[in-house]
């Protein structure tokens, strides 16, 4: 936990440095990188949801034979 701390000190002594603009892009990107990760969470529970009842029609005898293809 220290290293993470010390990690975002680093962080911010960077952001320090920068120009306004510059911080706005990061911040920008901070932000892609959140919905990007929401996103992709949100797409996981859908198939995690969906599994269930995919798995009635997947996994069946009629079918079985294209499992070995």
């Amino acid at each position: 936990m220290a290293t993470e701390r010390n990690h975002i000190h680093k962080l911010i002594d960077k952001l320090e440095t920068l120009p306004p603009e510059r911080i706005n892009e990061v911040e920008d990107f901070i932000d892609f990188i959140k919905q990007r990760d929401q996103a992709r969470q949100l797409t996981q529970a859908a198939m995690r949801t969906a599994e269930p009842s995919l798995k009635k029609v997947w996994d069946n005898l009629d079918d079985a034979v294209y499992d070995a293809l």
